[in-house]
This record gives C-alpha cells, sequence and structure tokens, in this order.
C-alpha cells in the first residue's frame, strides 16, 4: 500500500475537516477543471481552423506546385514535363500561367488574378464543390470560357446566364508605351462566363480561363508558365515525391506542397495557438494556487497527527509525500472532470455544430474542432506541472517544520 497516498485520501475524504478548507479544495477543483476544460475546447479549435484551411486550399491548389525559384517564369522543357508526369503516384499535370490583368464586363471593370489553365484542370473534381452558378468550362468549339469567382461577379454584376455580354481581359503590351487611352496598348482576350465559384476570401478576385488564351494575352513564349500544378493519386506520399521531384528537377525549381504555399497562415494560427495555450496555462496556475492555501491551512490543522506520525517514525520526506499526494488529488480531480467536459464540449459540437460563427458569408455554419492527442498529453502535462509548483512550498514547509 502506498502510505501517503492513502493518508491523502483520508485526508481529502475526511468529514471533520474545517469547513473552510473544503471550500478552497472545492474551489481549486473548479478552477482547474474550468482551465483544462478551457484548453482542451480552445486547442480544439484552433486544430479545427487548421483543417478547415487546409480543406479550402484543397479545392482550389494541387498537391504538389512547381514553381521557379527566382522571378515568375517558370521555363519548362518537355523532358522536364515528362520526368514530372512520369513521377511514381503523380494523376496529371496542369500547366499555368498566372497573372494580374484588367476585367471589363458591361460597364464595370477591375483589377483580377487571370489564372489559364489547360485541359486537364477539368479533372479536379475539387472545383465542383465549389460551384455555385453554371459548370466549369474552358474552351469548346471555339468558344472561350471563364469562372469567374464570387468577389468578381458581385463587384462586375456578372450574369453567368447573359450569353450576350463578354468578359474582357486587357494586359498591357511588352514593350510598348502604355497609353490608358489606347485600345492598341493593351493585348486583349474576349470570353463568355460560363460559372462562378465561391470558395474564401482570398480567392475572390480569380479568372479562371483557358491556357492557350492567357499566354497569347501576356505574351509568354510556348515554353513558359508561372507553375506546374500536380495531383496526385490517392494514398501517395507527398512528402516523398516532393523529395523526389525536386532532386530530379534541380535547384532552379521549388516544388512546394499546400503548406508550404500557405506557410504564412499556419504560422500565424500556431502563433496564437501557443500563446492562448501559455495564457490559459497562467489561469490554471491562478486557479491552483487555491491548492497552495487549502495545504498550507491543511497542515496546521493537521500539526498533532504529523506529529504522531512522527513519534511512530515517519521520515520528513514521507510528510512531504503526503501533501504532494493531497495536492494531486485535488489537482488532478478536477482535470479529469475538466477533459472529460471538454472532450464531450468537442464532440458535441463537432456532431451537433451548436456555436455558430454568426457570419452569414462563411463556409461552414459552426465552428470547426478537432480532438487531437498531443493536446490533450500538453494539458495533462500543464496540469501536472502546475500541481507540482503549487503543492511543493507547503509540503517542503511541512517537512521542514517537522524535521526542526
Amino acid at each position: 500500500m502506498n502510505l501517503p497516498l492513502w493518508i491523502a485520501r483520508r485526508y481529502f475524504f475526511s468529514k471533520h475537516k474545517r469547513s473552510f478548507i473544503s471550500l478552497i479544495s472545492l474551489f481549486s477543483m473548479l478552477g482547474v477543471g474550468v482551465g483544462t476544460m478551457a484548453l482542451v475546447v480552445v486547442l480544439s479549435v484552433f486544430n479545427g481552423m487548421e483543417e478547415l484551411n487546409r480543406t479550402i486550399f484543397q479545392t482550389f491548389e494541387a498537391d504538389l506546385t512547381v514553381l521557379p525559384r527566382t522571378g515568375k517564369r517558370l521555363t519548362v522543357t518537355p523532358a522536364m514535363l515528362q520526368t514530372v508526369r512520369q513521377a511514381e503516384g503523380v494523376e496529371f499535370v496542369t500547366q499555368v500561367i498566372e497573372d494580374n490583368a484588367l476585367a471589363r464586363y458591361g460597364n464595370g471593370q477591375a483589377v483580377v488574378k487571370v489564372k489559364g489553365v489547360d485541359e486537364t484542370y477539368l479533372r479536379r473534381r475539387e472545383m465542383d464543390t465549389t460551384l455555385t452558378e453554371g459548370k466549369l468550362r474552358l474552351l469548346e468549339e471555339g468558344v472561350q470560357f471563364a469562372s469567374v469567382a464570387e468577389g468578381v461577379r458581385n463587384l462586375l454584376l456578372i450574369s453567368p446566364t447573359d450569353v450576350l455580354t463578354p468578359l474582357e481581359l486587357w494586359y498591357p503590351k511588352k514593350n510598348r508605351t502604355i497609353n490608358l487611352l489606347s485600345e492598341n496598348s493593351f493585348n486583349q482576350q474576349v470570353f463568355t462566363v460560363s460559372a462562378v465559384f465561391n470558395i474564401e476570401q482570398s480567392f475572390d478576385d480569380y479568372v479562371i480561363v483557358p491556357l492557350k488564351a492567357v499566354r497569347e494575352l501576356v505574351s509568354y513564349q510556348p515554353n513558359q508558365l508561372t507553375s506546374l500544378e500536380v495531383q496526385l493519386k490517392p494514398d501517395t506520399d507527398v512528402d516523398e515525391l516532393k523529395e523526389t521531384l525536386q532532386s530530379k528537377l534541380g535547384e532552379a525549381v521549388l516544388v512546394q506542397d499546400r503548406d508550404d504555399l500557405n506557410t504564412d497562415l499556419y504560422r500565424a494560427i500556431r502563433i496564437e495557438k501557443l500563446f492562448v495555450t501559455i495564457t490559459l496555462a497562467f489561469l490554471v496556475l491562478v486557479a491552483g494556487i487555491n491548492i497552495f492555501f487549502s495545504l498550507s491551512m491543511l497542515a496546521i490543522e493537521k500539526k498533532q497527527d504529523i506529529s504522531i506520525l512522527l513519534a511512530m517514525g515517519a521520515a520528513p520526506s514521507l510528510i512531504r509525500r503526503i501533501f504532494l499526494a493531497e495536492g494531486a488529488i485535488v489537482a488532478l480531480t478536477g482535470a479529469v472532470v475538466g477533459l472529460g467536459l471538454g472532450i464531450t464540449i468537442c464532440l458535441i459540437q463537432e456532431r451537433f455544430g451548436l456555436v455558430s460563427m454568426g457570419m452569414q458569408n462563411a463556409l461552414i455554419d459552426a465552428y470547426p474542432v478537432k480532438l487531437e492527442t498531443n493536446d490533450l498529453l500538453l494539458t495533462a502535462f500543464v496540469v501536472i506541472v502546475v500541481t507540482i509548483l503549487v503543492s511543493w512550498i507547503p509540503a517542503q514547509r511541512a517537512a521542514k517544520g517537522l524535521s526542526n
């Protein structure tokens, strides 16, 4: 039998314990429980937000993207294209030219991001889930089609059902002095709007059009692109294939996955998560200070019992372990209850979405949550550290007082 733990349990459940000490212990458990629950819930929300962003980016960005290491023009040779296509795990490769251009529709005009893609882009079924109107089309029977983001549609008042009003894209001609009053200073391409898609605010200024039209618009050579978008087969190891392609293509290009393309966003989420974790850990520490007071008062109350233990041959280390065990019982009871409540709240939110984001244009109605084992272990570690910090001093004082 663990004697310190047995004595600590007797003290904890003693009916003769003074009511004020019981009240402090109760507040201690309540504070630790609430802090633990808050840690679990908030960390799970951050995990959910990170996972939501990955899901959003998956609809528009490829599994891997090959970019020029310097500049914005990627020179693609037939051998390079063949190397990427024949790599194990690659399903298909989309050639992309992306740049800014002036869009005109009816009486409206705006600067947009033009993304020119080849026919393989139509095989990406993820885009179908983002369409709010129309159908994703590129080039059919000599007619050039454009798919516009919701933000572009709202800005230019575009109607996909209006086949008579074209969408015009203008781009300054290369090596030509720009005269804003002269149409000869610009390359122009005309499109019929076939679809509207809605992903997220950062993609609200995109227009997707055929690759050939954009190449002519921005005056790129036949072997020049801005990127290659690589779509992988299911269950392909993204990190392994990224390293393989990087080694084969050389240092002139940069092979990146979705997380690499959005490093700043994920870094910001993780930094916020870190600071919130530190803040809530301090709240747990503040709640745990009550354990310090309850143990200090308990040591005074049980002074006679401790003297008896000493007379029976108990060492100061035994007394120290008794009070550490008492603090652990109080803190861990609150922590277990807090963990249980936090996990339950997250599961209910994940299943029923009770807490709404409160935004009409949000992609999802409720706050996303995702429970991760590492966060539960981190929460338990925080509680253990707090328990040791707040229990050690009164336990040490009790032991020293007896030894003197």
